[in-house]
């Protein structure tokens, strides 16, 4: 082969085609960019299926797997991170009473009047102004210790009658957004990472596909470049993000997986969005009220109004039921207990300023993620990825393939 002669070929050829040949590692480059770009979109986007179901169309991974990604995170959370007895026992039961004892006094003026114009207008209408408060001061005397014994049984089992974990899931998985508002917000730098990785990568395989094309000019090797482009850039992204596990130092640098690496960080993301958004007081008191386990708490509530009321009719007890009928005491009990329940949302409330500062959530949670393992770690944000890490992939290398042809359309 006359060696001069072929590079005098080559040359020409690169003289005749320069901006073509220059804008291949540009093309690469922005093949490797928009690849990781619809990895990450398709990741969160869309919330709801697009398409015709099963195969044709598209949801977002994290919607359409949001139950097995927020159990993923309620066990993680509450596997190693949080435990509800935990929080209970940071709660002082003498201040909470402190803090609601105008809404409970409040509260019971407003129930006693209620069931007396309700159960009994006449005798209600009838019965003077000292009489009525004679009652009310009685029954608000009784309220406060109710409410302790009620809150020593809660404590004492919190599993029993608060389901965290269903809490946490049901949330999630109610609000689709929400859940990917928190992955985006603990792996945002991790997601600005992947896409602005394959600039660089597209860009370095770029240079490779310009020399190959210049020394052989197949067809053939633009779309498989490009397709090369999509995969490797997305798979190598990928392990960056994860991998290595361990911090490892190569030629005097740390060198450690981007999301390992920045666990202090994530944890405080994480713990923010935690306590603002979904173990908060309301929510917890929801739960109890709403949860799977709220007949127990219904169960409970009846247990003390009942041992309140037999303790302050006593022996008298049996003649108040004659002349109501068992089955009147028993209506009345009931939508005592009713009303009671309806009450503890809207009073919570006035208690939710301390419990914030008494759980101190955030901070609880930030000290214990920081000591989870990195292979912990990293179940935290992996499986937005690792549930559906081949499709993103292809998806890049069916994308990179696709320009690829398109080069060779325009150039041949």
């Amino acid at each position: 082969m006359d060696w001069r002669a072929y590079l005098a070929s080559v040359i020409a050829d690169f003289e005749a085609h320069r901006w073509t040949y220059l804008s291949m590692p540009i093309v690469a480059a922005l093949v490797g960019y928009t690849s990781k770009m619809l990895a990450v979109e398709m990741i969160f986007a869309p919330l709801e299926f697009i398409g015709i179901k099963p195969w044709f169309g598209w949801q977002g991974v994290v919607p359409r797997k949001a139950e097995k990604m927020a159990s993923t995170a309620a066990d993680l959370l509450l596997g190693r991170v949080l435990k509800p007895e935990d929080l209970i026992k940071k709660l002082d039961p003498q201040r909470i009473l402190k803090e609601l004892d105008g809404p409970l006094q409040e509260a019971s003026e407003d129930l006693l009047r209620e069931f007396g114009e309700h159960f009994f207008p006449g005798f209600w209408m009838a019965l003077p102004e000292f009489a009525r408060r004679a009652m009310l001061r009685r029954i608000q005397a009784e309220i406060p210790q109710i409410a302790m014994e009620l809150w020593q049984d809660i404590g004492s089992d919190v599993d029993k009658y608060i389901d965290v974990r269903h809490m946490l899931v049901s949330n999630l998985v109610k609000d689709r957004s929400l859940l990917n508002h928190v992955l985006r917000k603990v792996g945002y730098k991790e997601f600005s990472f992947f896409r602005n990785a394959g600039l660089v990568f597209g860009f370095g395989l770029g240079l490779v596909q310009l020399v190959c094309w210049i020394i052989w000019h197949k067809p053939w090797l633009m779309p498989a470049f490009g397709a090369v482009v999509g995969f490797v850039s997305d798979w190598v992204a990928l392990q960056l993000l994860f991998r290595p596990l361990q911090p490892h130092r190569i030629l005097g640098f740390k060198v450690q997986g981007l999301f390992i690496s920045r666990q202090k960080e994530v944890a405080r993301d994480y713990a923010e969005i935690m306590a603002k958004q979904l173990l908060t007081p309301a929510n917890l008191v929801e739960e109890l009220l709403r949860g799977p386990f709220a007949d127990r708490v219904v169960d409970l509530v009846q247990k003390h109004v009942q041992q309140a009321s037999d303790a302050q009719l006593g022996a008298a007890r049996p003649l108040v039921m004659l002349a109501l009928g068992s089955k009147r005491f028993i209506e009345i009990r009931e939508h005592l207990v009713k009303r009671i329940l309806e009450l503890l949302p809207e009073t919570s409330k006035k208690v939710e300023r301390y419990a914030l500062d008494a759980l101190d959530i955030g901070n609880t949670i930030v000290a214990r993620m920081e000591m989870l393992t990195p292979e912990e770690f990293e179940g935290m944000l992996r499986p937005a990825f690792k549930e559906d890490e081949m499709t993103l992939i292809t998806v890049g290398a069916v994308l990179g393939f696709l320009v690829g042809e398109i080069q060779v359309q325009l150039m041949l």
